[in-house]
């Protein structure tokens, strides 16, 4: 029966999960169990696309993503596919009915990816949207279980917390994006050069999605709250390591935090999640 087939692809988007990123891991385990295999799924489908661009280099990257995007339609309009990743993808597609908007956003950020190396201030917020904006927004429409009216006003705090998460992730992976892809995502900043200054302006601009992402997790569902937050403090303290790190060394390095950090940070933030909201 296709139950099985079902479970077996979410479990297949759990192990996707679980392998690429703790952040997300510990986030998704601390939801409500009942919206865990629809934000695997969503990791999933985006860790897949963003694969294909990122790592697959003795292959043709742009004959891969297209036919992932193809697939990923086909996917949508059959209700099945035997990609296991894109059948469960499609599911809460359906299930939660994802703005097919957002999906077309994002692969097309993902086939930036293959030409872009330098962008300006219109590629880079074009970029921001589609690879991490409509991200958080998906991942939104699970949490409010597709309720229109607290989706809409909850929006621009899902696209800051997206923004943040990627922002982040270009000054974490500063050093392998330059000198490894040759890939300048930040717009008027010469990385040959760049500066104090340079970091700083980037690092304000971060702390503002921060700020205006907190709000917006507060207001979410209880059962989504403490997983959103987890992974938020999460990422909160590799900006504070980040912003300590000199503009110097992260052209040297890759900057983390170690797995067992992020596990310490649990209770935290069940507690400022929990007994500090503004909402239930």
């Amino acid at each position: 029966m296709k139950e099985t087939y079902d479970q077996v692809s979410s479990e297949i988007c759990k192990s996707v999960t679980n392998k690429y990123s703790t952040s997300f891991s510990v986030g998704i385990y601390l939801l409500n169990r009942s919206l865990h295999c629809p934000i695997y799924s969503i990791y999933g489908f985006v860790r897949l696309a963003d694969e294909i661009v990122d790592s697959f280099h003795d292959f043709d990257k742009e004959k891969l993503l297209q036919q992932f995007t193809a697939d990923t339609w086909q996917a949508i309009e059959d209700g099945i596919s035997l990609n296991p990743v894109l059948n469960a993808f499609q599911s809460t597609v359906t299930q939660y009915e994802i703005d097919h908007e957002l999906i077309r956003s994002f692969l097309h950020s993902m086939s930036m990816d293959l030409g872009h190396r330098d962008y300006e201030e219109t590629t880079f917020e074009e970029y921001i949207w589609g690879s991490a904006e409509v991200v958080g927004l998906m991942c939104l429409k699970v949490f409010v279980d597709g309720k229109e009216e607290m989706y809409d006003a909850l929006v621009p705090e899902a696209r800051a917390l997206g923004a943040a998460f990627q922002k982040v992730n270009f000054l974490r992976d500063l050093h392998a994006d330059y000198k490894g892809l040759g890939r300048s995502y930040f717009p008027g900043v010469d990385l040959e050069n760049w500066t104090l200054r340079d970091k700083q302006e980037i690092e304000k601009s971060i702390a503002k999605d921060f700020a205006l992402a907190e709000e917006g997790i507060r207001k979410l569902p209880r059962k989504a709250r403490w997983g959103v937050y987890t992974a938020y403090i999460c990422y909160l303290k590799l900006f504070k390591k980040i912003r300590s790190t000199s503009a110097e060394q992260m052209m040297q390095r890759r900057i983390r935090i170690p797995n067992y950090r992020k596990l310490s940070l649990v209770p935290r933030a069940y507690f400022q999640a929990t007994f500090r909201s503004l909402s239930s």
